[in-house]
């Protein structure tokens, strides 16, 4: 089974930097694009086909949960994770219902993400755990 591709949103580039290379780590996760907006992000997950999209709350001009829903009302959509600094219930339960696939706190997000992995992509996790490593 090949890597799981993903696609990661945030207007922060040194928020980009460090996931990019953290998830780099991983050699069954291939980080196929980056994208600082929501406009940059529909257009490259149309273009690229990812597994996964990692997408930020909040970004100038269209936010994450605009840029989600527009991505979830096609049918080709892409699992897609809301992160953020703003951890609340509020804004959790906003995410889920407007049809995220997850939602992780970024300060916690490298231990929350590989569990919610296993949850959203089981077929590729059994692959994952039976490769030599």
């Amino acid at each position: 089974m090949p890597s799981l591709r993903i696609v990661l949103v945030d207007d922060n580039s040194e928020f980009l930097k460090s996931a990019r290379g953290l998830l780099s780590l991983n050699p069954c996760l291939d980080i196929i694009g980056t994208a600082a907006s929501g406009i940059e992000a529909i257009d490259k997950i149309n273009r690229l086909r990812p597994d996964l999209a990692l997408i930020d709350w909040a970004m100038p001009g269209m936010t994450g949960l605009e840029t989600m829903k527009f991505l979830k009302a096609r049918l080709s959509a892409p699992k897609i994770v809301i992160l953020t600094l703003h951890d609340i219930p509020l804004y959790r339960t906003a995410a889920l219902a407007a049809g995220a696939d997850g939602f992780l706190n970024k300060a916690d997000w490298t231990s929350t993400l590989s569990p919610l992995l296993r949850d959203l992509f089981p077929d590729w996790t059994e692959e994952i755990e039976r490769r030599p490593g």
